[in-house]
Formats: structure tokens, C-alpha cells, sequence
């Protein structure tokens, strides 16, 4: 039991997602992803006169339940096995160094936070940057867990492209706009 309540090698769980993907397309033909959700959830509500959700979202329900699971197996892991995940001393030290002194968890409280929504930085980093990655999920034609791990395993171009440019642009991200966003005070 004590293996279940600690967090897992590299070489255990990536293997064991990597077998994930192949099993999902061989026994049920469907291909894994997450950002299709919301497509799904969109075209449950939406009128049907618009085109891009006019089509029968209950064929991919599946899809739904497999990211519900997600969540409810993130809330149990959470809850009960007390995980050790954390970040990294030398982040913090970083982070510290360009004024985000408070941490909640995982994420920058003096960003993350309804307070940190009415600043500027916090609104470039949660309005502008949610939008940016939304509309990158969508013009991409999928987010970066479905590129890398479902459309590399079926050597894609177009996932090796869009995968390239997600790493691109998060180094472009990290080390020449990041440091000037952390660095507004209003």
C-alpha cells in the first residue's frame, strides 16, 4: 500500500500512460484528449444553428467520463494519499528574486488569487494568458497532453509541429516576457 501513497518514478508512470495511449486506439478505435472537452460541453448548449457545434457530441460521452475521471481520481489522490508534490526549492528561490513572495500550494497567490486578478500582473498572467492558451489550443487543433502524448504516438507532422512550437514558445515565455510581466507592480 505504502507504493500507492507516494508519488510514482518517472519510469513507472510514463511507461504505463505511454501503454495507455495504444491500448484506447486498439480496443476502442478512439484517440485520447482533453481540450476536445470543451468542444463537447460547448456543443451540449449551444443552438445548433451555429456549425461548429452542430454535430452529435453524445458519440464522444466516453470522452467526457474520461475527463471527469480525471478529476475525481486528481480529488481522491489529493484527499486521501497525501501527495508530496511540491515545487522546487530553486523555483521559489527565482520566483522570490522577482517579487512573488506568497504561495498557495503550487501556484503564486499574489497572482493567482482574486486579489491578484485586479492587478495588472495578475490580470495579464490569468485573462491575457488564459486566452492566449485557449485560442492556441484551438488553432493548434488541440492542447499540449493530446499533441505530445496521442499525436507523436501516431508520428504526426502536425503534432511534432505544434509540439515544437509549444516548447518554443514556453522558453520565449519563461525567459524573455515573464520576468518583465513579474516585474509590474500595479
Amino acid at each position: 500500500m505504502n507504493f500507492l501513497l507516494q508519488p510514482w518514478p518517472w519510469y513507472i508512470s510514463g511507461p504505463l500512460l505511454g501503454l495507455m495511449v495504444p491500448l484506447l486506439l486498439f480496443i476502442t478505435n478512439k484517440q485520447f484528449g482533453v481540450s476536445s472537452n470543451f468542444r463537447h460541453i460547448c456543443a451540449m448548449f449551444a443552438p445548433k444553428s451555429i456549425a461548429f457545434f452542430n454535430y452529435d457530441w453524445k458519440k464522444e460521452i466516453w470522452n467526457l467520463v474520461l475527463i471527469l475521471g480525471t478529476a475525481a481520481g486528481a480529488w481522491v489522490a489529493h484527499t486521501y494519499l497525501n501527495p508530496t508534490v511540491g515545487v522546487g526549492d530553486d523555483t521559489y528561490a527565482i520566483l522570490n528574486q522577482q517579487g512573488v513572495k506568497q504561495f498557495d500550494g503550487l501556484a503564486p497567490a499574489d497572482i493567482f488569487s482574486w486579489q491578484g486578478l485586479f492587478t495588472l500582473r495578475g490580470f495579464i498572467m490569468i485573462v491575457i494568458g488564459g486566452f492566449l492558451v485557449g485560442f492556441g489550443t484551438r488553432y493548434a487543433n488541440g492542447c499540449t497532453s493530446g499533441h505530445a502524448i496521442m499525436g507523436l504516438s501516431l508520428l504526426s507532422v502536425n503534432s511534432l509541429i505544434a509540439v515544437v512550437g509549444f516548447f518554443i514558445g514556453g522558453l520565449v515565455m519563461t525567459y524573455l516576457i515573464l520576468p518583465y510581466v513579474l516585474a509590474l507592480q500595479i
